[in-house]
C-alpha cells in the first residue's frame, strides 16, 4: 500500500484490479489519495492511468465487459456500494476535450443543480455565480451567460465544464488531461486555477506532460505495464520526491525521458 504518513486520506485503492473481458488492466493497484492536494498519475500511453482514474467514480461501469476485483473507496465508503448518482455528484470529472452542453453558459452550470432538484431560479443564479468565480470565470462571461457555452474559446470551455463539475459541490474532481487540446496561455490557466481549487477539493489528474506534474502535483504516482500489459503502481510519493530521488529507476527513466 502506498501510504501517506502526515495526510489525510479522501480516496483509496486497495489490491484494484479491472478486466475488460479477460485481460487485465490493472493489476492490484493499492494508493491513498490525500484531502486538498492534487495528486497527478503519470506514466506511458496505455499505462492505466485513465482507466484508474475513471474507477474512483465509476465510469468503467459505462464499459460493457468490465469488472473489477479488489476496493475502491471514498471517504471509508466502498464506491461499488455507493449509489452512483450520488458518487458521480461527490466526485466530479473533467475530460480531455471541453465538453460544454448546447446550451447557455448559466444552463451549462445549472444543469447539474437543476439534475438534484434545485429549481429557485434566484438559487440558481448564487451557484451558477460561485462555480463561474471559483473556475475563475465570471469575470469573463457575467455579461454572456445567455450565450451558448459552445461559443466561448477553447480554454474558456474547460473552465466552464469545472465550473459545471464544482457547481454540485462535489468533494473531488478528477481530471483526464484537461488541458493537453488548449493551447499554453490556456494551460497556465487551468493550471493556475487548479492550485486555487485545491483548498476546497481534493484533485486528482491523469497528465502525460511532465513538466505539468511537476508544476501542479503535490503527489505523483507512477503506472507502468508489465509483461502482460497490465498496468501496476510502480511508485507514488511527494512530487518532489518523484521527480528527484525516485526508488525505482524505471521511474527516473521514464521521467528523464529515457522511454515512454
Amino acid at each position: 500500500m502506498s501510504k501517506l504518513e502526515t495526510e489525510v486520506t479522501r480516496m483509496k485503492a486497495e489490491d484494484y484490479c479491472l478486466f475488460y473481458g479477460n485481460f487485465r488492466a490493472l493489476n492490484n493497484i493499492s494508493i491513498e489519495i490525500p484531502t486538498n492536494r492534487i495528486t497527478a498519475f503519470i506514466g506511458p500511453s496505455g499505462c492505466g492511468k485513465s482507466t484508474l482514474l475513471r474507477s474512483f467514480n465509476r465510469m468503467n461501469d459505462l464499459i460493457p465487459g468490465v469488472t473489477t476485483t479488489g476496493t475502491v473507496y471514498l471517504d471509508g465508503r466502498n464506491v461499488a456500494q455507493e449509489d452512483v448518482v450520488e458518487l458521480r455528484k461527490n466526485v466530479g470529472m473533467v475530460f480531455q476535450r471541453p465538453n460544454p452542453f448546447p446550451k447557455s453558459i448559466f444552463d451549462n452550470v445549472a444543469y447539474g443543480p437543476r439534475l438534484h432538484g434545485t429549481r429557485n431560479r434566484s438559487d440558481l443564479a448564487v451557484l451558477v455565480e460561485k462555480s463561474l468565480k471559483r473556475a475563475a470565470l465570471w469575470e469573463e462571461v457575467k455579461d454572456d451567460l445567455h450565450k451558448s457555452g459552445m461559443s466561448l474559446s477553447g480554454g474558456q470551455q474547460q473552465r466552464l465544464c469545472i465550473a459545471r463539475a464544482i457547481a454540485v459541490e462535489p468533494e473531488v474532481i478528477l481530471m483526464d488531461e484537461p488541458a493537453s487540446a488548449l493551447d499554453p496561455v490556456a494551460t497556465l490557466r487551468i493550471e493556475e486555477l487548479m492550485n486555487e481549487l485545491k483548498k476546497n477539493y481534493t484533485i486528482a489528474i491523469v497528465t502525460h506532460n511532465m513538466q505539468q506534474a511537476g508544476r501542479v502535483s503535490d503527489y505523483t504516482a507512477f503506472l507502468l505495464t508489465d509483461e502482460n500489459r497490465a498496468g501496476n503502481l510502480i511508485e507514488f510519493g511527494p512530487t518532489k520526491q518523484i521527480f528527484t530521488t525516485p526508488s525505482d529507476s524505471r521511474t527516473e527513466d521514464y521521467i528523464s525521458g529515457r522511454f515512454g
